[in-house]
């Protein structure tokens, strides 16, 4: 498939990261500096901003799970007329674009309009999360793979199958990354409780990297009333898997020990 192209305007999808500006890829940082237009979602933190030129025009476009937000087909009308209109137009989405953060749509439909996009990757917050834990999402003996899965379904779609993803996981020994899944939490712990024990241990992680960021280590059978005890909102990671044991033995140096069972950081 040929594509036109518009020379007097380009169009870069890059990830911020999980907040903290110093997790910027080089690349990244150098993108940011260059646009003059940039569309930024509501997750992307005032620190990564801060790179962008000052003559630059910064539109934030909300994307938060459980508020209001800009309509996608309208960001994406919004990204087209500026290449159009010669802008240098950057993406700035939270994490990477292309783990749950809708790059591959917009991607598709920037392409349709005959327009060239570039994409840089960020990290991602459920990676950063347990890695500020001291903990590995991989381990020979522990986890011999990772899954990166959403708890929030498409409207009409019946999701993710829970059940199957648990005696997988189980089966192949893999760790759990569960990105949007505090507002179904209850039936996410139900549904994995058919195939992982209730012991099984979990790290919730919320604003990952960011000087707010919050964390509670439980069990999967204690997932859902320690996600209400602690008061832990989006945006918040969830990882299953035996992998949380290093972040257990990293937190009982850091951290106090609750009645409860829970470790977190002071």
């Amino acid at each position: 498939m040929t594509f036109s192209t518009y020379p007097q305007g380009t169009c870069t999808l890059v990830g911020a990261g999980p907040g903290d500006p110093d997790l910027l890829t080089l690349k990244a940082v150098k993108a940011i500096a260059a646009a003059s237009v940039i569309f930024a979602d509501d997750l992307v933190s005032e620190a990564v901003l801060a790179h962008a030129n000052p003559q630059a025009r910064i539109v934030h476009v909300g994307k938060r799970g459980g508020c209001k937000s800009t309509p996608q087909a309208f960001i994406e009308k919004l990204m087209i007329t500026a290449v159009h209109e010669g802008e240098s137009v950057v993406r700035l989405k939270g994490g990477d674009p292309f783990i749950f953060g809708r790059g591959g749509e917009e991607v598709e439909h920037l392409r349709a309009a005959g327009i060239e996009v570039s994409v840089i990757n960020g990290i991602t917050s459920g990676l950063a999360g347990l890695t500020s834990l001291g903990a590995p999402l991989t381990h020979r003996e522990h986890a011999h793979g990772v899954v990166f899965v959403t708890g929030h379904a498409k409207p009409g779609d019946s999701g993710t199958d829970w059940r199957q993803l648990a005696l997988t996981a189980q089966q192949a020994k893999l760790t759990l990354v569960i990105y949007m899944g505090v507002s179904g939490v209850a039936h996410i712990q139900n549904e994995l409780l058919t195939g992982l024990a209730a012991s099984t241990p979990v790290a919730i992680i919320h604003n990952a990297s960011l000087p707010t960021q919050r964390q509670a280590l439980t069990t999967l059978g204690l997932l859902s009333a320690t996600i209400e005890a602690e008061q832990l909102q989006s945006p918040s990671v969830i990882v299953v898997g035996d992998v949380v044991q290093g972040a257990v033995a990293w937190q009982a140096e850091h951290a106090q020990t609750e009645p409860s069972g829970l470790t977190r950081s002071a």
